[in-house]
């Protein structure tokens, strides 16, 4: 009943245009959502990533300097400066 005291208050055409206004608020708070969790997802596949590569670079290092000694080659010690501390030092 509150639908046609509404209308009856501001007119046909008014109350029509508030309800299609709240129906697309409606869809566009749906969408809005969806696409927040995919962000979401998007940001954590990004940081797995990126823990991934630091770890490779910690990898490539070690088996760097285990090389190096194997074969009684001093390692790259610029290259080992470089990396300490740093996200990913290689610059090759």
């Amino acid at each position: 009943m509150e639908i046609f005291d509404l209308i009856g208050q501001v007119g046909a055409p008014i109350a029509a245009a508030l309800i299609m206004g709240y129906f697309i608020f409606l869809t566009l708070k749906n969408l809005l959502e969806g696409i927040l969790d995919q962000v979401k997802m998007v940001d954590t596949f990004t940081m797995s990533l990126v823990n991934r590569v630091k770890t490779m670079n910690n990898d490539l290092i070690r088996i760097d300097t285990l090389v190096s000694h194997a074969l009684h080659v001093n390692p790259d010690v610029e290259r080992l400066a470089r990396a300490n501390g740093k996200e990913d030092a290689r610059r090759d």
